[in-house]
């Protein structure tokens, strides 16, 4: 399978998925693909899939992730942005989020160079920018993730854990009182028009103008 691999290309924009794939050949691929790359995996229950993405998605996975980190940052709140870790709960999942957050339990994984879920707690926030319909929400169920955001068509959807189940919310617990749906998307598109320079700093101020009213 390795040497069928190395002869994988996948345009961006575009995935391919492997079935029958096991536990530990998802692992030997992995190690195979490296850490340094463009691709992002997601393993569930024997099937992997590998997406390339595309500029517009590393674009705008990166300006939301600024703007959560300038939030943090503006209440003063400790966290650890761990990006697109490879998060597993052996042997049937397994995923790398476009962007991820640990807060609440920012403490608890203070200083670590790796995560194990299996005495590690997930993170508390994982970010999808979903411009190929790549979001898993079972596998983030499956990994315990408590808070899931989803980035499509200009929309941010929040999701919270429930049981086994995601169910949409009108705001996110970890930011309560924030009407982050409409103002992550306004500056998002106000950094394609004005720079992402503007954009932060408009987000800053309006940040600041929260603790006032």
């Amino acid at each position: 399978m390795l040497v069928a691999l190395q002869r994988l290309e996948v345009p961006p924009g575009q995935k391919v998925r492997l079935h029958e794939v096991t536990w530990e050949e998802f692992n030997a691929i992995l190690e195979e693909l490296g850490e340094h790359r463009g691709c992002r995996v997601a393993y569930a229950h024997g099937v992997l899939e590998i997406m390339s993405p595309l500029a517009e998605h590393e674009y705008d996975r990166e300006i939301i992730g600024d703007l959560v980190k300038a939030l943090l940052e503006e209440q003063g709140r400790e966290f650890c942005s761990l990006g697109s870790t490879t998060f597993t709960k052996p042997p049937t999942h397994g995923l790398e989020p476009d962007q991820c957050f640990y807060i609440q339990h920012e403490a608890a994984i203070r200083g670590k160079k790796r995560i194990d879920l299996a005495s590690d707690p997930p993170p508390d926030l994982a970010l999808e920018v979903d411009l190929t319909s790549r979001t898993h929400p079972a596998t983030y169920a499956a990994l315990g993730v408590p808070e899931l955001w989803r980035f499509a068509q200009g929309e941010l959807h929040i999701y919270v854990l429930h049981g086994h189940d995601y169910v949409e919310v009108s705001e996110s617990p970890t930011f309560p009182a924030l009407a982050l749906r409409d103002v992550l998307p306004a500056h998002l598109a106000e950094s394609k028009r004005a720079g992402r320079s503007v954009a932060m700093r408009h987000f800053r101020s309006w940040v600041q103008s929260q603790r006032h009213a």
